[in-house]
């Protein structure tokens, strides 16, 4: 089970990762991870920051100004997904899966995961590997690999 401290239930908090997040999408969900400010530019928690002194974020309830806040996940099931039966499994396996990643990510992050709707006839498995495939897509450095286009010109494309 995820624990309370890591669970998004704001809807603020959710339009943040969703908004302000990077995006990775697979056939059966799709992955929204908003990491700290901190997380982001690398400095100690708190550096220069006017809320860290105050000890509290207006984004995140949980904070107390002692340490970064802790990793917190979202999920989005809808009703396109199925009935409430099926969404609920999606949901609790969705949980299930997360609570074991929540230590590979950045203090402070929020992510949002929103099942599709061929994640309810997916089994256990499925949901795994489309989950792990857009963990490891949204951990890889800003910008990712340049792409191949397949010709062995110059970027910029002089010389054809």
């Amino acid at each position: 089970m995820l624990p309370s401290e890591h669970r998004l239930r704001r809807r603020q908090d959710f339009a943040t990762a969703v908004r302000r997040g990077r995006r990775a999408g697979r056939p059966l969900l799709v992955v929204h991870l908003s990491e700290s400010e901190d997380a982001v530019t690398g400095r100690p928690y708190g550096e220069g920051d006017p809320v860290a002194t105050t000890g509290r974020s207006s984004t995140d309830p949980h904070s107390t100004g002692e340490s970064p806040s802790p990793v917190r996940a979202g999920f989005v099931v809808s009703k396109a997904v199925g009935p409430a039966v099926v969404r609920n499994r999606v949901k609790r396996r969705l949980r299930h899966l997360m609570a074991t990643r929540l230590v590979g990510l950045p203090a402070g992050s929020l992510i949002v995961v929103r099942a599709l709707p061929p994640a309810g006839t997916a089994d256990f498995a499925d949901l795994e590997r489309d989950l792990d495939s857009a963990l490891r897509k949204l951990a890889a450095p800003r910008g990712g690999r340049p792409r191949d286009t397949g010709t062995a010109s110059s970027p910029t494309g002089a010389g054809q």
